[in-house]
């Protein structure tokens, strides 16, 4: 490590944190941790015969996360730009390993896990943010081939639809939507035509139908979702219990720690579906709640985007949007399969859902946002003037 890197390693009492993201997300935290308190207990009592051992379980993985986003505060982005092609090479490491015989660890039908022995990583939440960092890197490198050449627009697209090719293999179709709905995204904010996209997104329509009836699961959850109730015993019976949530919890919900749904009738309840949880005790009010300071949360690592590119600090701030797009798309995923809206798909409440994978990304995600916020807002702070941070 240089000396001029060390300068810039500065401890975190130094930061001026951006109170809106760091507010949101710790009020989310504490939020999950509570509803996770909740949801949790019956499940771990019958699984584990311990009802707290769940709880115990998510407030290390709050720990190690709050821990892994302090130390990330202290990194310099320019680390994260300069690393972005080995982050590449890592993605696809991590999507091979889990399908390799041995290697990979299979839960209810799906590969996305290699067990550790203390813990199990799923690559694909990691794979969330690389990608999102090499597409940063690429997208300074090549601004002006991506506005002006089919071959620059084509090529970062190409390299994520192998990332999704590999992650449909697990399967793990929610991971792939939410990582090529963030790729579009960032590039189109870095000045793409819209009518580029048309063709790509005719593509992926006939993609996902043919995925369908190549699959006939995803074909049952699609014809499900259109009707639950109409198979409320079998394909439909978990987003029925979810519907079921809402509509015990009413406005004000029935209490914290009163849930019904919780007990056995809602799988996955402090998971995919902890949500769900949340309306029958807090209310639709309390989801409502939820929802805004995660909405609030996107928003603002939006307008850190638009502040570092007006800054000109071009790597920053695609980051920023990637980072955006990542929690946003998960977010509005986990919210429409809840309520109805969207197909189930096996996909966390960011900083909010039980999992350590998923908690310990979020938790870096935000930290990485604050950095990028800190560093375009203040570079009279750092040691190297901020024009060395824009270009690569």
């Amino acid at each position: 490590m240089t000396m001029a890197l060390k300068a810039q390693i500065l401890p975190v009492k130094s930061f001026p944190l951006d109170p809106w993201v760091t507010t949101a997300a710790l009020t989310l935290l504490v939020i999950g941790l509570l509803m996770v308190a909740s949801a949790s207990t019956e499940i771990a009592a019958k699984t584990y015969g311990n009802p707290v051992y769940l709880l115990i379980r998510h407030f290390v993985y709050i720990v190690i996360s709050l821990v892994v986003a302090t130390t990330a505060l202290m990194v310099p982005i320019r680390v994260w730009q300069k690393a972005d092609i080995l982050l590449l090479v890592l993605c696809f490491g991590l999507l091979i390993a889990v399908l390799v015989p041995g290697v990979g660890h299979r839960v209810n039908g799906s590969t996305r896990w290699i067990s550790l022995g203390f813990f199990t990583l799923q690559g694909s939440e990691f794979v969330k943010l690389f990608s999102v960092v090499y597409l940063s890197g690429y997208l300074v490198r090549c601004h002006d081939q991506v506005q002006t050449t089919i071959v620059g627009f084509i090529k970062p697209l190409a390299l994520v639809a192998i990332m999704v090719l590999l992650l449909l293999e697990q399967p793990d179709f929610g991971a792939a939507v939410v990582i090529m709905s963030a790729a579009m995204g960032m590039i189109y904010l870095a000045g793409v035509p819209f009518k580029r996209f048309l063709p790509l997104i005719i593509v992926c329509l006939a993609i996902t139908a043919a995925i369908a009836q190549w699959q006939p699961y995803r074909l049952e959850r699609l014809t499900t979702f259109v009707d639950p109730w109409a198979h409320q015993f079998d394909s439909g019976y978990q987003l029925t219990q979810a519907l079921i949530a809402f509509g015990r919890g009413e406005w004000l919900g029935l209490g914290l720690g009163n849930s019904i749904q919780k007990l056995f009738f809602l799988p996955e309840a402090h998971t995919d579906f902890l949500l769900s949880i949340v309306a029958e005790e807090l209310g639709v009010l309390g989801a409502l709640v939820v929802i805004l300071i995660t909405t609030c949360l996107v928003i603002k690592g939006l307008w850190i985007g638009r502040a570092a590119h007006i800054r000109g600090y071009e790597f920053h701030a695609h980051l920023a949007y990637g980072i955006a797009f990542l929690l946003g798309v998960q977010s509005a995923i986990n919210i429409g399969v809840n309520i109805g809206l969207l197909p189930t798909k096996g996909l966390t409440l960011p900083l909010v859902s039980y999992g350590g994978n998923s908690l310990i990304v979020s938790c870096l995600l935000v930290a990485i946002l604050l950095r990028i916020d800190f560093e375009s807002r203040h570079p009279e702070l750092l040691a190297t003037p901020g024009a060395k941070y824009r270009g690569a």
